[in-house]
């Protein structure tokens, strides 16, 4: 279950106080952070997303940002 969307409610309600009232939810989701950081598979797919992406790169000297933007449909 994603944990994010309880943190990002309760920082919106709480205001400036969110860093003492939402300290529950950070947990929460610093705790899924660190166990997709400590994944070794989801480590490898990450890597193996930069590396063809890099590739791509040095093929076409266009970052993917730009290449996966979409082309003005009238000029």
């Amino acid at each position: 279950m994603l944990e994010y969307p309880d943190f990002t409610k309760c920082c919106k309600e709480s205001g400036i106080l969110m860093v003492v009232k939402c300290q529950k939810e950070n947990s929460a989701l610093k705790d899924c952070l660190t166990s997709y950081y400590n994944d070794p598979a989801f480590y490898e797919e990450c890597k193996m997303e930069y590396l063809k992406e890099r590739e791509e790169f040095r093929k076409t000297g266009i970052p993917t940002k730009k290449r996966l933007q979409k082309l003005p449909t009238s000029m």
